[in-house]
């Protein structure tokens, strides 16, 4: 269970690290990820279409089809595949919902929050997938 992502958020970053794994330009289906990560191939199939959507995936109709990466693993970020998923405002409202809650009226968790958010999403930032690569076929592997 995670804190601050969506559980499509999460199956998405899963999926984009998975497709990172792969030879740039091979085209992967979606129950061959929703395998190795052991998800629902329809919820995979949906996440993936949405990365289309928004230039991280692309799809290749047919047969033969499936996705790959859209672009070159070492520019996409894991921010990238937050933002097109769950969007940004995590990182910008209330960790308790407060709409009033700003620094000249803080929330009781105010200042904790904002240092935490501002580093998860520094750490969300920097990395690129090709960077998780080795780490992910482990952790894909054992699964």
């Amino acid at each position: 269970m995670t804190v601050i992502f969506s559980k499509k958020c999460e199956y998405g970053l899963q999926a984009v690290l998975c497709l990172s794994t792969y030879d740039r330009g091979a085209v992967v289906s979606a129950d061959d990820i929703a395998k190795k990560l052991s998800i629902p191939k329809e919820f995979v199939s949906k996440i993936l279409q949405s990365l289309t959507a928004n230039g991280i995936v692309s799809s290749k109709k047919g047969k033969a089809g499936g996705f790959s990466l859209a672009r070159d693993p070492k520019k996409i970020k894991l921010i990238d595949i937050v933002a097109s998923i769950d969007g940004l405002d995590v990182f910008n409202n209330c960790v308790l919902g407060f709409p009033s809650c700003n620094p000249e009226n803080p929330c009781p968790l105010h200042e904790k929050w904002g240092t935490l958010r501002t580093q998860a999403y520094n750490m969300l930032s920097v990395d690129t997938m090709d960077t998780f690569r080795e780490r992910t076929l482990k952790k894909v592997s054992a699964i």
